[in-house]
């Protein structure tokens, strides 16, 4: 086990070492003895502070403890460090692996052939499709947005001011007389006119 202690303004005793490393044993059940333990024990006037931080693999476990006493102190840090511990091995255990689709066995869309008929020589042979077992669907992602419609009658000119000001491809109006319009930017960059009727 590979443990570095740094004393605060207080000096670590065996006994305290030994409180340590009990500690940590129980986390040698959780984590395995891969890994590094650095101890910052630190006393501030009435109040103790430990803080340990535990190295395993490339996660980075913290825990922090504070009381009157040095020892509630480290329990509490270790608590912190085990409770992380737990959940580090629970999400490893509870993440599920994907199979590949180059793996993955589908059964082909195969053409069957039958035979219809009475008797053998006047069986007729039918070519059967198989459909795929899941059918290939996608969703439609819709997202409403009230900055590409203007809510006042306009004229073409003001028209195309509002939509070069607002920054849209589509921009949908009225004229005077309740037409809706719709002007659209193609790809090179030029405005087009729809008139709906």
């Amino acid at each position: 086990m590979n443990v570095e202690y740094t004393g605060r303004q207080f000096e670590i005793t065996p006994k305290i070492r030994k409180e340590v490393e009990s500690g940590l044993s129980k986390l040698n059940k959780i984590l395995g003895d891969n890994f590094k333990t650095k101890v910052i024990l630190t006393a501030e006037k009435q109040r103790r502070i430990a803080e340990i931080a535990v190295t395993h693999r490339t996660k980075l476990l913290v825990g922090l403890g504070e009381a009157g006493e040095m020892n509630v102190a480290i329990n509490a840090a270790l608590n912190h460090i085990e409770k992380q511990a737990l959940k580090l091995n629970g999400r490893k255990r509870d993440t599920k692996r994907v199979t590949k689709s180059k793996w993955k066995r589908e059964a082909p869309d195969i053409e069957l052939q039958m035979a219809v008929g009475a008797t053998q020589n006047t069986a007729v042979p039918v070519v059967v499709h198989k459909f795929p077992r899941q059918t290939k669907t996608t969703e439609a992602h819709l997202v409403q947005n009230h900055d590409s419609v203007a809510l006042r009658p306009m004229t073409i000119e003001e028209a195309i001011k509002e939509c070069e000001f607002r920054d849209r491809e589509v921009f949908v109006f009225s004229d005077a007389k309740g037409k809706v319009r719709v002007l659209h930017r193609t790809k090179d960059g030029k405005l087009e006119l729809i008139e709906a009727p």
